[in-house]
């Protein structure tokens, strides 16, 4: 009697082991379907060909399927070239969010109608100067391009 409860012992850790193996394999596939992952299958593919090389890429396949968010895409920033077109949109966009904060603070206090007119007429300033940095950037890239294009 000891040997069959023995036996059913090891069968159902064999079995428990056998899935136990395939579950994980699957977990960086879960994780590329919770994050809208746009490599979904290839992911999940590659935890089937990770089971037979012995594990070899499942890390890998683990690294890949965390660094794509919906919400950031794959979290480099596209334009990482020197150029002024790329810089006056990040330079731009700090200044705006401490334009904004500032802004924010400024509504606590009290919330009169003529505060609201001045708050929008500062706000507006602020987007036409801001349209105003990135035309001269968009600008200033563009006869660089002009200039490098005539010289090569």
């Amino acid at each position: 009697m000891l040997d069959y409860v023995a036996l059913g012992i090891l069968i159902f850790a064999g079995i428990t082991l056998f899935y136990g193996i395939i579950v994980i394999h699957d977990i960086p596939y879960e994780i590329a379907v919770h994050r809208n992952h746009p490599h979904q299958d290839a992911i999940h593919y590659a935890g089937w060909v990770s089971l037979f090389t012995l594990h070899a890429i499942w890390p890998f396949l683990w690294i890949w399927s965390t660094l794509y968010r919906e919400d950031r895409g794959w979290g480099f920033d596209q334009n990482k070239e020197g150029s002024a077109a790329a810089a006056a949109p990040v330079a731009v966009e700090s200044e705006a969010s401490e334009a904004e904060t500032s802004e924010a603070e400024a509504t606590k206090s009290e919330p009169d109608i003529t505060d609201s007119f001045v708050l929008l007429r500062h706000k507006l300033e602020a987007i036409e100067d801001r349209i105003e940095r990135i035309e001269q950037a968009i600008l200033a890239a563009s006869e660089t391009d002009t200039t490098n294009g005539d010289q090569g």
